[in-house]
C-alpha cells in the first residue's frame, strides 16, 4: 500500500508565497513521477506541475515562472514552491504519484487547501 500525505497549505495574501510538501510512503515500490494537481470549487481537477524520477518537469501555463516543483528522491518527497500567488490559485492542491509495480498505478493524496485572499 502507498500513502501520500500533503502539508503546507493555508491562507496567504495575494503576492505571497507558500511551499507545499508531500511524502510518499510504502514498501517495495519505485516512483516514476510525482507532482501536484489542483481543484477549485466548481471546476475540474487540473495539472499544476510534475517531476519525473530523472528530474524532468512539466508545468501548467498558468503557473510557469511562479511555481517550482522539486523532489527529494531519497525521501520520496515532492515539493511545490508557490510565489506571486493570485486569488485564482485558490484551490485544494492534491499530491500525485505514479508508482511502478509490475505496471504503473496512480496514487493521490487527500489534498491541502490553499486560499489566496486579502
Amino acid at each position: 500500500q502507498v500513502h501520500l500525505v500533503e502539508s503546507g497549505g493555508g491562507l496567504v495574501q495575494p503576492g505571497g508565497s507558500l511551499k507545499l510538501s508531500c511524502a510518499v510512503s510504502g514498501r517495495g515500490f519505485s516512483l516514476n513521477a510525482m507532482g501536484w494537481y489542483r481543484q477549485a470549487p466548481g471546476k475540474e481537477r487540473e495539472l499544476v506541475a510534475t517531476i519525473t524520477s530523472d528530474g524532468s518537469t512539466n508545468y501548467a501555463d498558468s503557473v510557469k515562472g511562479r511555481f517550482t516543483v522539486s523532489s527529494d528522491n531519497a525521501k520520496n518527497t515532492v515539493y511545490l514552491k508557490m510565489n506571486s500567488l493570485k486569488p485564482e490559485d485558490t484551490a485544494v492542491y492534491l499530491c500525485w504519484a505514479e508508482v511502478q509495480w509490475t505496471y504503473a498505478l496512480d496514487y493521490w493524496g487527500k489534498g491541502t487547501l490553499v486560499t489566496v485572499s486579502s
